[in-house]
């Protein structure tokens, strides 16, 4: 019976991780992403937060303003949250070649890195972020789609200890 449990168990988690998507599985697709293009210039995003069981328990606005020179960018980002808080991320950004990006921020651990592949981008990082009196140090697997030259979905799963704690929805909006 225990051998019967644990091949079951070993076939269940192999199926569950053959079903994540991968960056290659938008290799074809189109418009290209390529962040020093999309994020250049004045950009607005509305968010929520969404804990584990789907509730919304935060909803926000970024604004943003990326500049590029040559392959290096910056994307300062302002967040106003529901509750009247606010936030201040300044992202230091590198094309390291095509499709693939560097990411560093004061709250980020270590680096981002992030790659493209038609119009998908998956972003990888830890981030220290203050939630009362503490800091919780939370994985992020970011993904962004390109769905107009001036429209990004961005989708977030946010763990911790390899636990996922919530998802953040974006909508950003490149601005004349």
């Amino acid at each position: 019976m225990k051998a019967m449990l644990m091949s079951f168990l070993i076939v269940m988690v192999a199926a569950l991780t053959g079903c994540s998507a991968t960056i290659d599985d938008y290799r074809d697709s189109s418009p290209e992403f390529k962040l020093e293009t999309f994020f250049n210039g004045k950009l607005v995003a509305y968010g929520t937060f969404q804990d584990r069981s789907g509730e919304v328990t935060r909803r926000f606005r970024v604004e943003m303003v990326g500049t590029w020179e040559g392959n290096k960018g910056v994307l300062d980002e302002d967040f106003y949250y529901d509750d009247g808080a606010t936030e201040k991320r300044i992202w230091r950004l590198e094309k390291l070649a095509p499709g693939r990006y560097r990411g560093t921020a004061d709250d980020v651990v270590g680096e981002a890195i992030g790659e493209t592949q038609g119009f998908a981008l998956n972003w990888k990082y830890e981030l220290l972020l203050p939630v009362d009196d503490d800091v919780y140090q939370l994985a992020f697997d970011d993904w962004m789609f390109l769905v107009t030259e001036n429209h990004v979905i961005n989708r977030a799963k946010v763990t911790k200890f390899g636990i996922e704690v919530g998802q953040v929805t974006l909508s950003i909006h490149k601005l004349p």
